[in-house]
């Protein structure tokens, strides 16, 4: 089984992220996407951040209806700071009978050559690009690369941040969220 990995804080998970999995579980050749919940890091602001848990409970609600969709913690007991190199190693040793590739934004890959071992996660896994709207070009040295497909998924001018401020400043921002996530973070209180 081939399995899409796509990274996020999910803070909260919202219709934008659902739109981009779906669309490549449906229009590639990956079998499954997963949501992988990024733990909370030391640099980010303990007070935009909610709990781990509570994050993987939203993805786990959005996603729940999905059968090709699912939510991930392999993050959350592996050494912190954590490199994605890292968690592929660990999805690989876990989970031998699946082939992983990650899922990222057009902007991420702009940035890919600074990441940990790059080279090494181009190597042995395929990249799932999807489409940002940005002015800046992505670097040659991933034009045509056998490993890199760029996915025509729809643009999503959705942000997480966007939906947290709108909540604090007393928003409806409902149509944004999976109609389970929204349930959740209004009886929690989140945001507010």
């Amino acid at each position: 089984m081939k399995i899409g990995l796509f990274f996020g804080s999910f803070n909260p998970i919202h219709i934008g992220h659902l739109v981009i999995a779906n669309h490549m579980a449906e229009h590639s050749d990956l079998d499954q996407v997963w949501f992988v919940v990024t733990p909370h890091s030391p640099f980010k602001k303990k007070s935009t951040l909610l709990d781990n848990y509570q994050r993987l409970e939203m993805v786990y609600l959005a996603t729940q209806d999905y059968d090709s969709l699912k939510p991930s913690d392999i993050e959350f007991n592996l050494p912190q700071p954590n490199y994605t190199v890292n968690t592929l190693a660990h999805l690989h040793e876990k989970f031998p009978q699946h082939e992983f590739a990650l899922i990222m934004g057009e902007d991420n890959l702009k940035s890919f050559h600074k990441w940990k071992n790059y080279e090494v996660i181009l190597k042995n896994h395929d990249l799932y690009v999807y489409p940002r709207i940005s002015d800046n070009r992505i670097e040659n040295q991933f034009h045509g690369h056998k490993k890199i497909h760029f996915i025509n998924a729809p643009i999503m001018e959705l942000s997480s941040t966007f939906i947290r401020k709108s909540i604090k400043a007393g928003k409806n921002v409902e149509p944004m969220l999976p109609q389970h996530v929204w349930k959740y973070l209004d009886e929690m209180n989140f945001y507010r």
